[in-house]
């Protein structure tokens, strides 16, 4: 029999590679349609919600609790198990690495809050969850995030971009693969308990790792530079995303990553896609040596 999925946010980051993953596994995928379709309605019948709705930061003080409860009212309702992805918001500065589903929440700033205050809302509720915690993504399509708007955006003039210490590990994940994990844990959901906090892995690389891993696959090596945060504090006044960007800088600057026992205790088959295949495909084609895979050869000398 078909499993159905219903994803929230389609068109999204998580949303566009959960739709693809979901598919690829045999699932019938759903896309719901803010502005036209019934969140009650459209989820009765489905065995999978795929809550990849992210409003602006500047919107998630007052957007991100009512979406949720929305969500986990519809979940306890018909059933269904949420797939909800996950960041490291909830730990803050403090918290010791590696983060684990047993780490304290113990952010502090406003977008920190709100993660801690709407994973609590989905732990204390009735509802099935699989929470499934990742690091900054790397997506195959230019999507906004950090690693393709600022970290490579200049790669075509020979600059790394990187915002904070590059010598310190980070929290890096794959996104087709976090997708494909989620589609995996919906498969043995009926086996997991209700409430279920997942960390993945991912790659934890420093930003002088990253540069070193991509600079093999570049028509024209990188070097790196420090971003400059002074443009952002200027524009605070006036920008309210620029304040949100701000206030998570730490993350760039605290040591973490992330502990991956419980995932592969839960998936010990799961193959990741090895970094030197991934990265390729998180870069325009115009900055490639030639198609994804290849590489300079005076580069491996």
């Amino acid at each position: 029999m078909t499993q159905t999925a219903l994803i929230l946010g389609a068109s999204g980051r998580f949303g566009r590679a959960a739709a693809l993953a979901f598919e690829q596994a045999g699932w019938q995928v759903d896309r719901f349609r803010r502005g036209r379709d019934n969140l009650m309605q459209a989820c009765a019948g489905v065995d999978v919600i795929v809550n990849s709705w992210n409003p602006a930061y500047p919107d998630w003080a007052t957007q991100v609790p009512s979406l949720h409860r929305q969500v986990i009212q519809a979940a306890e309702a018909t059933g269904a198990t949420v797939i909800l992805p996950g960041n490291v918001y909830v730990f803050g500065p403090t918290t010791a690495a590696p983060w684990s589903q047993h780490s304290a929440h113990a952010a502090e700033n406003p977008l920190g809050r709100i993660r801690i205050e709407m994973e609590a809302a989905y732990r204390a509720s009735t509802a099935r969850v699989i929470l499934l915690r990742a690091g900054d993504f790397l997506d195959t399509e230019a999507s906004g995030n950090w690693f393709d708007a600022m970290i490579t955006a200049k790669l075509c003039k020979g600059k790394f971009i990187y915002p904070g210490r590059a010598d310190i590990p980070h929290a890096w994940a794959y996104l087709p693969d976090v997708a494909r994990a989620a589609a995996e844990l919906a498969e043995m959901r009926a086996d997991l308990p209700r409430f279920l906090d997942v960390p993945y892995t991912g790659y934890t690389l420093s930003g002088q790792e990253v540069l070193a891993a991509l600079n093999p696959h570049l028509s024209r090596p990188a070097q790196l530079r420090k971003m400059s945060w002074l443009p952002l504090q200027l524009a605070c006044p006036v920008w309210p995303l620029g304040r949100c960007l701000l206030e998570m800088r730490y993350l760039w600057d605290t040591p973490h990553s992330l502990n991956g026992d419980l995932f592969q205790e839960l998936l010990p088959r799961f193959q990741a896609t090895p970094l030197e295949q991934a990265l390729p495909h998180c870069l325009p084609q115009e900055v490639l040596v030639s198609q994804p895979g290849a590489v300079r050869q005076d580069a491996m000398a």
